[in-house]
């Protein structure tokens, strides 16, 4: 059975914000390993585009992850459906007229529209719309900064 309200943020991004609810954190939450996730097979060539051009940066700055991958391709499937759906789109009239006479709005419109509502569902979980991004601050440390405060520089 589905659970009722928000979806609970990541101890990390609690983390990275101050914690401001001030609740106790999951320390016990799984933390999975910074290895970038090669792009699936299955991308054409519109995905996996967006795909290179997203993944690397988002694996430097933590955001994508091994674990991440299904709903980062997800997103890149989404991405790729909306330019196709928009590139039929300037082909055509956003409109058509049914046999009966009736103006209706053109199938494409709707398959771009929910695309285009998939993918800001995906950028706001890895945190990539402008409201999103502004909830989180991502400290510019270098290694050498992060072993020093962390106790592990030799």
């Amino acid at each position: 059975m589905a659970k009722r309200g928000r979806k609970p943020k990541p101890t990390a991004l609690k983390q990275l914000e101050g914690n401001p609810g001030k609740r106790p954190l999951n320390i016990a939450e799984p933390h999975p390993d910074a290895v970038s996730p090669d792009a699936p097979a299955h991308l054409d060539e519109v995905a996996l585009a967006e795909w290179n051009r997203l993944a690397p940066e988002m694996n430097t700055k933590g955001v994508l992850t091994g674990w991440d991958r299904a709903a980062f391709a997800g997103y890149c499937v989404a991405y790729s459906r909306w330019v196709k759906a928009c590139a039929e789109l300037s082909k055509t009239s956003l409109t058509i007229t049914t046999e009966k006479g009736n103006v209706i709005q053109h199938p494409i419109v709707g398959v771009a529209n929910k695309a285009q509502e998939l993918m800001l569902r995906f950028l706001t979980e890895f945190g990539l719309t402008p409201s999103s991004r502004s909830r989180v601050s991502v400290p510019n440390t270098t290694v050498d900064e992060f072993e020093r405060e962390f106790g592990t520089a030799k």
